[in-house]
């Protein structure tokens, strides 16, 4: 079901509102504004974005409380805080990086939730024990109405207009937004582009050339960085491994490109195998990444032979050694079945919807290749879509070996519904190897030109005239 776009802002009110009893770190603040906007309402769910602005003395660290108007509001989902609620009270509290807040100074947090009856907005909010009595700030958006409240309600603030052109300078800092990856803007995107084969073996195919074919020539949006850790990958050279990702997210980077980090587990199937060698692995790259504004990580690629409820407890485990360093960057979780949702071994996509991981800023990864998986596989998707946010962080226009003729018919239909979900993919692969999921020309990655249609396979052809479409990404 497609959101409601109407926009509810509730701005600092003058209403009296008791003081908590806070914890000795937070000291009081002297006077602070809070713009509360409903971004978007849909059957049962809506996200609420917070702008808090201190106008009084500096803080160093803050807690925000307030309490929902009735008692069918809950949080499901947090961001840019740790959330908690009890009853109808719920308070988010600043993280490290967050936590000082200088006179006028402003932080952006935000919330999706659940509701049930009606979704009226809080009255009031205290920051570190002082109600919020600031007058609103400017807004953006011409004046709407209200479908809960019938009241006039103007748009949220937005940041300034992006100086650059590349997708990250545009975009910034991604986070998920219900089901959809936004941007610094609030706003659901789409990125598209390549992932790499196993660095392994095809690294001479990431170099300045390549790279700079895929950010100008295919104008892509994001590089996957397939690390594996079996089949003469990670486990054989931590540092080697974790060196090369690192120079690879730095060129990305210095392209203006998204750096989707992959950690490839395929076989074993079981993510748990390799857990303390991805708590050491996304311990050194987040802490090396983590004032970065394009860093993904996908923590697990490709699960299978194993329950969801396994790969959970793996996901559970990991994220949080990620959010030590790195507590912005959206994390992609792998799900059941080779990232089928389960399809491939008999399941369905109600299995992550019903428990799904404990955490914020998650996603969910799926793969298909268009020859072999079709109609099931794309109808869970659009049910999945709607409760769900998900990635195609691997996909093939071939069969699911990687090999066998290229399935344009298939492939044209899987992304003309992945374009209107906004569902972002990297396809399998940016290199020359023989299978015809490569959309590189065998010898291409030897040579120095990696442009144009004349060193690509007919399925690089067709990623390539689809990946480089304009991505008219929202900006306001």
């Amino acid at each position: 079901m497609r959101r409601s776009a109407a926009l509810l802002t509730a701005g600092a009110v003058a209403a009296a509102l008791t003081a908590a009893v806070l914890p000795h770190a937070f000291a009081a603040a002297t006077g602070c504004r809070v713009d509360y906007t409903v971004v978007s309402q849909w059957q049962g769910g809506f996200q609420g974005d917070v702008k808090i602005t201190n106008l009084g003395d500096p803080i160093t660290s803050w807690s925000l409380g307030f309490d929902f108007a009735n008692t069918g509001q809950r949080i499901t989902q947090g961001w840019n805080a740790t959330w908690s609620q009890s009853g109808t009270r719920v308070t988010a509290a600043s993280y490290s990086w967050n936590g000082n807040l200088a006179t006028n100074g402003a932080t952006s947090i935000g919330f999706t939730g659940s509701w049930s009856g009606a979704n009226p907005v809080p009255a009031s909010f205290a920051l570190n024990g002082t109600t919020c009595t600031g007058a609103v700030g400017p807004t953006t958006g011409a004046p709407t109405t209200s479908p809960t409240t019938g009241t006039p309600t103007t748009g949220p603030t937005t940041p300034p207009p992006p100086t650059g052109t590349t997708p990250v300078a545009i975009n910034g800092q991604l986070r998920v937004c219900g089901v959809n990856l936004c941007n610094q803007f609030n706003r659901p995107i789409q990125l598209r582009g390549m992932s790499t084969h196993g660095i392994q073996w095809f690294g001479g195919c990431y170099n300045n050339a390549s790279l700079d074919a895929l950010a100008n020539d295919w104008k892509a949006d994001v590089f996957r960085i397939s690390m594996y850790v079996q089949e003469q990958g990670y486990e054989t050279n931590p540092t080697a491994f974790t060196n090369q990702v690192n120079n690879l997210v730095e060129m990305a980077t210095a392209r203006g490109m998204y750096a989707l980090i992959d950690f490839h587990i395929l076989t074993p199937g079981d993510p748990n195998y390799n857990l303390q060698r991805a708590r050491t692995f996304f311990a050194a790259v987040s802490a090396r990444h983590a004032s970065k504004n394009n860093v993904i990580y996908e923590i697990a690629n490709e699960p299978n032979g194993v329950s969801w409820a396994s790969i959970k407890s793996y996901a559970e485990q990991v994220i949080p050694v990620i959010r030590g360093n790195d507590p912005d960057a959206p994390v992609i979780v792998g799900t059941r079945g080779w990232s089928s949702l389960g399809i491939s071994e008999g399941g369905n996509e109600t299995e992550v919807i019903n428990n799904p991981v404990n955490a914020q800023n998650i996603m969910y990864a799926f793969h298909f290749y268009a020859a072999s998986h079709q109609g099931p596989y794309r109808d869970a998707v659009s049910r999945a879509a709607s409760r769900i946010p998900l990635f195609v962080t691997e996909f093939g226009t071939v069969d699911y070996t990687g090999s066998g003729p290229f399935d344009q018919a298939s492939s044209t239909t899987w992304l003309n519904l992945l374009d209107s979900l906004k569902i972002s993919y990297a396809n399998w692969t940016f290199s020359d190897h023989t299978e015809s999921s490569a959309a590189l020309l065998p010898g291409t990655c030897s040579g120095s030109n990696y442009s144009g249609n004349g060193v690509l396979k007919p399925s690089g052809q067709f990623m390539r005239s689809r990946i480089m479409t304009a991505d008219n990404f929202p900006t306001s």
